[in-house]
């Protein structure tokens, strides 16, 4: 993890703009395939039953906002946003509800303020709404952390698992700091490089991941901060998961089993392949597609990351397999 955070850092001070646009058109759709296959299957106690029913509806009508932006800018960017935080309170509330004593006042306290925090929440997204898409865009990039520390329960090892969570933060929060801070701004490299002919000189690629008030002085260290993440997000999902994962694979197929073995890398390469030739003809209209389409595994996975830190028994009682941490068998 180490050496790939390396080399990943390298890309992105080097070429951050070539780094997130090449990234995104080669491994947006399979990342978004294989993150699905392993949050649905190693969290399948929560997303199951009216549960998953409830969350995928919200989450369509997320999806369908984000086609109709184009048409109707303002209006559909405030209904994702609040349909955004109706996802996260059902989550929220189903998390509280597994644990003991929530039928109680202190219990019914609790909800009641989870609830006023995400009004408090949605009221300033509403009235922020350009600030309430640059955090979910990097917030999504830091959930790794909380699946790969979830993960490295079957390290038998005490230390050893706490160097792998330590490499984990390393990455994750504290080189973004380092890159925000200035430390490596002689080694970037501006300019939109290989990707000008798709999006020109990135100017709107550097204001999707840069807060509105501090695009002029920081814009291209969010950026560099922003390839770092995204690259390592794909080694984490594509990489790491599904090699180490095995258990998690296994649970899905069990649910899902027409998309068995390679049919879950050949739907995410296909959609990907085809994806890409959209991309390539008109990228403003390859990324609305995309980021339509994203949604589905944007937003599932923060319901999973309330429950799994409101009620960690409920995804954390089944028995992890032996051979778990052993690499997954090419099939």
């Amino acid at each position: 993890m180490l050496a790939v955070a390396a080399l990943a850092l390298v890309l992105a001070t080097r070429a951050p703009l070539a780094t997130t646009v090449l990234g995104l058109i080669l491994f947006g759709v399979l990342h978004n395939v294989l993150e699905i296959r392993y949050v649905a299957g190693r969290f399948a106690p929560v997303l199951s039953g009216r549960f998953l029913g409830l969350l995928l509806a919200l989450i369509t009508g997320i999806v369908i906002c984000r086609l109709l932006t184009a048409y109707w800018p303002s209006g559909a960017r405030q209904a994702e946003i609040m349909l955004g935080f109706v996802v996260l309170a059902v989550g929220g509330v189903f998390g509280l509800r597994t644990l003991p004593g929530t039928r109680s006042l202190r219990g019914g306290l609790i909800v009641s303020g989870i609830l006023t925090l995400l009004a408090a929440g949605a009221i300033a997204s509403l009235a922020f709404p350009a600030y309430y898409f640059v955090v979910l865009t990097h917030l999504h990039n830091l959930v790794p952390l909380v699946f790969l520390w979830e993960w490295a329960r079957r390290i038998p090892h005490r230390g050893a698992r706490t160097a792998f969570r330590l490499t984990q933060v390393l990455w994750i929060v504290l080189l973004p700091l380092v890159i925000l801070a200035g430390a490596l701004d002689r080694y970037v490299a501006d300019g939109p490089g290989v990707v000008q002919r798709f999006v020109g000189s990135g100017s709107a690629v550097i204001s999707s991941a840069t807060p509105p008030a501090l695009l002029d002085q920081l814009g291209l260290r969010f950026l560099v901060v922003f390839a770092f993440m995204q690259t390592m997000h794909y080694v984490v999902w594509v990489g790491f998961l599904p090699r180490f994962g095995a258990d998690a694979t296994a649970s899905f197929e069990a649910r899902v089993p027409w998309l068995r073995g390679r049919r879950a890398w050949a739907l995410g390469l296909g959609g990907g392949a085809v994806l890409a030739a959209v991309f390539v003809s008109d990228y403003v209209q390859g990324k609305a597609i995309y980021a339509a389409l994203a949604s589905y595994h944007a937003y599932l996975e923060f319901p999973v990351l309330l429950a799994l830190l409101m009620a960690p028994a409920l995804v954390r009682g089944r028995p992890i397999p032996a051979d778990a941490v052993r690499p997954a068998s090419p099939r």
